[in-house]
């Protein structure tokens, strides 16, 4: 029987996945990290870490299953939005930490671009606007902090790309990694915009040359690679794309209409499209499957689950503490217990769970959580409750920005949820009710890994276009909304609306002064 793996990097775990060719899943194994902070709105990893989570979940896959090398066909790496991409040099070194999606420290950067680059042409060619979560704003910061890197740069690798070279010695973008740099990329061309590049004053030479398809062979495993990872030398290592995308593929969204939100640390809904236009507030980039016709397009919360394992970590230590005398693996279902008792919308309380800033639609790096409404009889159940009610407000402001800009395709009448989110039921149901929307999820629960694994059946002809398009999961109804909740939130979500706008003076002021 033939095996192919697909291995997701995400920003908290590496997750890796051994599939047959008909989408069987056979073995799985997630390996763990941190990301590094090293001051407040700064995030970054060393590639370092990721490597080695990929070898240590490609070993353990294959040592679990028992699966012969010679039957592994291919291997696919999807991964985290690397936001500037790892600036190596010449001999391929990394040469700083890796700025990643969730980092927010390019706001000079951001207001250069706002007064030195034409921003209508910028968003007419990227497709994408400026914030400190694009990768180009994140490389300008490290042109004028970090010069001494910057003179060393030869190129800059998103982390799948990265990893690829390592495992293939061979140096390639894939089309979705690329899109996603923001402000380099010209959609329409599918490939780098020279202009933009210019007029940003980042060196061509630094974009790698080699653009590819997410399912295009990138290249053959190298000896020293295989020989870590427990394979064949000259297993092809197929591109792979961000993992967003990658697990948007993964749940069968392959036509335009269809949307699907990934609720991990952060959230990214986003839907199947041909064109867009960046002034609705989303991002946009080549879908990893039909990338020269179809773009995925999303916006998302920086800290939705991450707000929910803040909120865990810092207030329900008593928690974490019963959970763990009664053997439960976390706290989140005796929160879950405790916050199902509370009515929705929280008995007044409301969260905006902007700890990290903001994406879409606000983009402000400036902006900062907050709860309202709290009075003496507020618990911490209601407080959880609202923590999750806020990512669902993030989410369904989202879907507004989305509806806007889709023009005269409609979405889709169901929601498919896929990411750490997808075990609560309680979320579920709130999503349900917040957005209107029938809440589906996966059966396999295995998201982006899932998907990079299809897209290496598919890149090495496993199998053909029209399975891949239908895709290996079952979608599984979920929760449908209920009417007296769903109108207590439609007043709710007026209220969130119209938060931001009234405290973003004060936010701004705070913010300066820390």
């Amino acid at each position: 029987m033939d095996y192919v793996i697909g291995v997701d990097i995400g920003t908290q775990s590496t997750k890796a996945l051994l599939v047959t060719s008909g989408g069987t899943l056979v073995a799985q194994h997630a390996h763990g990290y941190q990301v590094d902070t090293p001051r407040p709105l700064w995030a970054e990893q060393w590639p370092a870490v990721w490597y080695d989570a990929v070898v240590a979940c490609v070993r353990q896959v294959l040592h679990a299953s028992g699966v012969p090398a010679h039957s592994v066909k291919a291997i696919c790496v999807s991964s985290l939005y690397g936001g500037s991409g790892i600036p190596v040099d010449a001999a391929m070194q990394a040469l700083h930490p890796c700025l990643i999606w969730m980092d927010r420290r390019a706001t000079d950067e951001v207001e250069w671009v706002r007064q030195h680059v034409d921003l209508e042409r910028l968003q007419a060619i990227t497709g994408n606007g400026v914030d400190s979560y694009y990768g180009y704003t994140k490389m300008l910061w490290l042109q004028r902090h970090r010069p001494d890197v910057w003179a060393r740069t030869r190129y800059f690798l998103p982390p799948n790309s990265y990893v690829n070279y390592l495992l293939t010695g061979e140096v390639a973008v894939d089309h979705s990694s690329a899109g996603n740099i923001g402000g380099v990329y010209d959609l329409a061309a599918r490939g780098w915009s020279a202009p933009m590049l210019e007029a940003l004053d980042i060196p061509a030479r630094m974009m790698p040359e080699r653009l590819v398809d997410s399912s295009e062979v990138v290249g053959a495993l190298l000896p020293l690679a295989a020989q870590q990872l427990g394979l064949l030398a000259g297993t092809p290592v197929i591109a792979g794309g961000v993992d967003a995308a990658v697990a948007t593929f993964a749940a069968g969204v392959s036509r335009a209409g269809q949307h699907v939100a990934m609720i991990g640390t952060s959230m990214c809904w986003g839907y199947i499209h041909q064109q867009v236009d960046a002034r609705h507030g989303l991002i946009s980039m080549p879908h990893v499957f039909n990338s020269q016709s179809d773009l995925y397009v999303f916006g998302g919360a920086i800290t939705a689950g991450a707000s929910v394992s803040w909120f865990r970590d810092e207030f329900c230590q008593a928690d974490v503490e019963a959970a763990r005398l009664l053997g439960h693996a976390d706290a989140h279902q005796r929160m879950e217990e405790q916050a199902q008792q509370i009515p929705p919308g929280a008995d007044g309380v409301l969260f905006l769970p902007y700890l990290m800033g903001e994406r879409s639609p606000i983009w402000d790096a400036r902006a900062s959580g907050a709860f309202l409404g709290l009075s003496l009889y507020h618990s911490r159940a209601h407080l959880y409750r609202a923590v999750l009610e806020g990512v669902s407000f993030a989410l369904k402001h989202n879907i507004e920005a989305g509806a806007r800009g889709i023009g005269t395709v409609a979405l889709d009448d169901k929601l498919i949820v896929v990411g750490g989110a997808a075990h609560s039921p309680l979320w579920m149901q709130i999503i349900a009710d917040i957005t209107g929307y029938p809440v589906y999820t996966i059966a396999e629960n295995v998201e982006a890994a899932l998907g990079a694994a299809l897209l290496a059946a598919l890149g090495t002809g496993l199998i053909d276009k029209a399975t891949a398009q239908r895709g290996w999961v079952s979608l599984v109804p979920r929760s449908t909304p209920q009417p007296d909740a769903s109108a207590v939130y439609r007043r709710t979500f007026e209220h969130y609306r119209d938060a931001y706008p009234a405290l973003r003076p004060l936010m701004h002021r705070i913010h300066h002064t820390t």
